[in-house]
């Protein structure tokens, strides 16, 4: 089991690192829209190519993204439901859902996607519009964004695993109040000094 468990941290580390730089991407993409928007506006002009690397960057965050999404827990559960099972159950839960949807899932995907990506490259396939780029790059994130996904699932089974057999952490468990659950009190004190200071 330590050889599965520090393969799980390698593939964590490497999720982390992706997940950072997807991050990055955020911020590019923000700035060539906001940049594309101010060159529209005073000079009324624009670039394909300016509007199509906003997409494939967005793109690109939420393909790339999805593992880094897996291992921090943040991406779409049912709590509500979750949350009423013990730890053991949680953890049950995820392992089969791991194995019975989410390999399935990144496996068709990734097979699906790379004769896209394959056909793109090849035939150097280049965007309908004036000035756009060139297609292969954002076909690419699509095997790439489910490979990447199922390796970490391969951590989180390991983990889950480690879990239910005595030999790690619940990574399920919640320490405290999640950030919405924070950020709906701070909401509410400020709303309520807001009403006691118009009184």
């Amino acid at each position: 089991m330590s050889f599965l468990l520090t393969l799980s941290r390698l593939i964590d580390a490497l999720t982390e690192r992706i997940g950072k730089l997807a991050m990055w991407f955020i911020l590019a993409t923000t700035m060539i829209s906001a940049g594309n928007a101010i060159v529209r506006k005073i000079f009324d002009t624009s670039s394909n190519a300016f509007l199509e690397i906003q997409w494939y960057l967005f793109a690109a965050v939420f393909m790339l993204g999805s593992g880094y999404a897996f291992l921090r827990n943040a991406h779409v559960r049912i709590d509500f439901i979750s949350s009423k099972f013990s730890a053991r159950g949680r953890n049950w839960v995820d392992t089969i859902g791991i194995i019975v949807f989410v390999f399935p899932l990144c496996y068709m995907m990734a097979t699906l996607g790379w004769p896209l990506f394959e056909n793109a490259y090849v035939s150097k396939e280049m965007s309908s519009n004036a000035g756009g780029l060139i297609r292969w790059p954002v076909y690419a994130l699509i095997p790439a964004g489910f490979a990447l996904l199922a390796l970490q699932s391969v951590s989180e089974l390991i983990k889950r695993i480690a879990f239910l057999t005595g030999n790690g952490p619940d990574v399920l468990a919640h320490e405290g109040p999640s950030e919405e659950e924070l950020l709906a009190q701070q909401l509410l004190e400020e709303e309520q000094q807001r009403l006691k200071a118009a009184q």
